[in-house]
């Protein structure tokens, strides 16, 4: 019985830390309705500065006065960031806002390893509290007490902050009504850059207190934001106590959950997280939002089929493409087979995203879905390789259409955060289930049959299918179908007004979207020879959305340009410096400042205009003539 008190004790610690990074990006969020990706990387950041300081100063006052003032600097650096980044694209699209954080991510990361290094990094214990407490022959750090003790501590502040001080109802009033607080007469740029500080100062201040407990490295960032996200969405977005009780619930299910259910310890969260968004999607202590916000918060532009002069444009295009087997050599047509795997995976998710509305956080899951039946059928039943080609992306059809018919039923950010949830839910059962999956020793020997053994083979093989794909969904944009799914979109009450089922529709199109999807992925496992976890990835999904962003989500060919120029470039970078993430978040944070409709889109903009100018010109012209 000790045993488990002192596990239960354990995870009160853990979710110390983990509610005040998650007690930040929540305040982030319902002010600034910014979904800061890059709040890992404040709360990496205050663990290595944390590290400096208190290295380099000695005693109980250098140790604490070290965790503090890392959790200032770090802060001030957020401040910096909103003031220069931030305040520029507060009027962009969510999920653009979304892409610049991810890009300052990469860059932080390159960062840390060009001042700290790339090894692990083991910071001093805390003064004080370096012993441990013995309760029935078990012992208990000392420093998990301090944690425990702390985490209502730091509650209790917040509540008084919010409760009791004029900036904390001008904080809530906006959370409310951000408009309206403006029309108040509120300086809404000093209250964003108050609430970011202080959102950045509690990552931070986390970060910090984990170096006692565990090593520094630069894989921080990306380990607790998913369980920040996780914690912030069962609490609800916004709420304070929600993110403090569901840290708790997410670290005791950590604590326990490797006890009780070893074999499925990391898919217990996720399921967790699922249920709470389906049964209650706004949260256990969140408020349902009255008309829900669309995800994206993007117009897209009214479409239309290829003019004759067009088809024959792309068809030009497609031949130029196919002969680059006459002048490129194996490695150049292996580069190119992935660019061509990928663009199929971003014009799937392209097609939910800018045709139905819906932004997938998730959509790895498919692509990983695809690659694991090719894998199974080609490995464990020995199938031909057209035959695995044909039936393996049916596994990631069958994921879109179970995990669809949930997350349909949701909208915005609460759709998106489902998808996430459901994503993680696959990506732990291969990561676990290693009988079946090989868990993170993966599946290989999955390799192309002679017919598509060589580069060039390979090569043809991916352009054909992503031709394929891309001509299959723009059928189905300019199809009944398609003019159903962007009325749903665009007006879901006038919609079903007219008799349109819009979740039906959305839900196919989330199959589709899917099944595409499991289309790249099985090309990309007889690509790579093999299959592991990381396919199903947050990292995969985060790829796909930046592809789709980067290129315009706005544009029927911005998820083929986005995929092109973010594969080719990640590519190039990692071969040409040691840097390369600091370049591509470089590059990706330029790209949303000053093209925040995407490269495709910006090119979109500037014909209208120039058409738009011209027709004065053109009219003033006819009129001189007929006088």
């Amino acid at each position: 019985m000790a045993f488990y008190i002192v596990q239960f004790l354990t995870g009160l610690a853990s979710a110390a830390s983990l509610f005040l990074v998650a007690s930040g990006l929540s305040i982030i969020f319902g002010v600034t309705r910014i979904v800061n990706f890059a709040h890992g990387a404040f709360y990496m950041l205050g663990a290595y500065v944390a590290f400096t300081l208190t290295e380099r100063f000695s005693g109980a006052t250098g140790f604490w006065g070290g965790i503090i003032v890392a959790s200032l600097i770090v802060a001030v650096i957020g401040v910096a960031v909103e003031m220069t980044l931030l305040r520029r694209i507060y009027h962009v699209p969510e999920l653009f806002q979304l892409l610049a954080t991810f890009g300052l991510t990469l860059m932080v990361e390159d960062l840390v390893v060009l001042i700290w290094g790339p090894s692990d990094l083991l910071g001093r214990r805390a003064p004080g509290f370096r012993g441990a407490v013995d309760f029935f022959d078990q012992n208990i750090p000392s420093y998990d007490l301090f944690l425990i003790v702390l985490g209502p501590m730091v509650l209790l502040l917040l509540w008084l902050l919010f409760q009791r001080t004029r900036w904390g109802v001008l904080v809530r009033a906006a959370t409310q009504d951000r408009d309206m607080v403006a029309a108040l007469g509120v300086n809404q740029k000093w209250l964003f850059t108050s609430v970011f500080a202080l959102g950045v100062f509690l990552a931070a201040l986390g970060g910090a207190l984990q170096i006692p407990r565990d090593a520094v490295n630069h894989a921080m960032d990306l380990r607790i934001i998913v369980d920040v996200f996780v914690v912030v969405v069962i609490g609800g977005l916004g709420s304070i106590v929600g993110a403090f009780v569901a840290a708790v619930l997410v670290s005791e299910l950590n604590a326990f959950g490797i006890l009780v259910f070893p074999k499925i310890s990391i898919v217990l969260v996720f399921l967790v997280m699922a249920v709470v968004l389906i049964v209650r999607p706004w949260g256990l202590f969140g408020k349902r939002e009255g008309l829900a916000r669309r995800t994206a918060g993007l117009t897209v532009h009214p479409w239309r089929p290829f003019t004759p002069a067009e088809r024959i444009a792309a068809a030009v295009v497609l031949a130029l493409a196919a002969a680059l087997p006459l002048i490129g050599g194996n490695y150049a047509l292996t580069v190119a087979s992935e660019i061509a795997i990928f663009v199929i995976f971003a014009v799937s998710l392209h097609f939910l995203m800018s045709v139905g509305g819906l932004a997938s956080f998730g959509h790895a899951a498919y692509f990983g879905l695809g690659a694991y039946g090719v894998a199974f059928l080609a490995k464990l039943a020995g199938l031909p390789m057209i035959v695995c080609l044909l039936v393996g992306p049916l596994l990631g059809l069958l994921g879109a259409a179970v995990f669809g018919f949930f997350a349909v039923r949701l909208s915005g950010v609460y759709f998106a955060m489902l998808t996430l949830a459901f994503a993680q839910i696959v990506w732990s059962i291969a990561f676990q289930w290693v009988a079946l999956t090989g868990g993170d020793n993966g599946i290989l020997g999955v390799w192309p049959e002679s017919w598509a053994a060589s580069p060039a083979r390979f090569f043809w093989l991916s352009l054909g299918v992503a031709a394929l794909a891309v001509a299959a969904l723009r059928i189905a944009v300019f199809s009944p179908f398609g003019f159903a799914l962007r009325a749903t979109r665009d007006s879901p009450l006038r919609g079903e007004a007219i008799g349109i089922d819009g979740k039906r529709i959305q839900w196919t199109a989330f199959v589709i979207a899917g099944t595409i999807a499991g289309v790249a992925g099985a090309l990309f496992a007889y690509l790579k020879g093999s299959v592991f976890p990381d396919s199903l990835g947050i990292s995969l999904s985060v790829d796909a959305l930046v592809m789709v962003l980067l290129g315009g989500v706005e544009t029927v060919s911005g998820a083929i340009v986005g995929a092109i120029v973010y594969k080719a470039l990640s590519i190039w970078l990692v071969s040409q410096t040691d840097l390369s993430k600091l370049v591509l978040g470089g590059f990706i944070i330029l790209i949303v400042v000053i093209f925040p409709k995407g490269i495709v889109g910006v090119m979109g903009t500037i014909r209208r205009r120039r058409r738009a100018s011209a027709k004065p010109a053109l009219l003033s012209s006819g009129i001189e003539t007929a006088e």
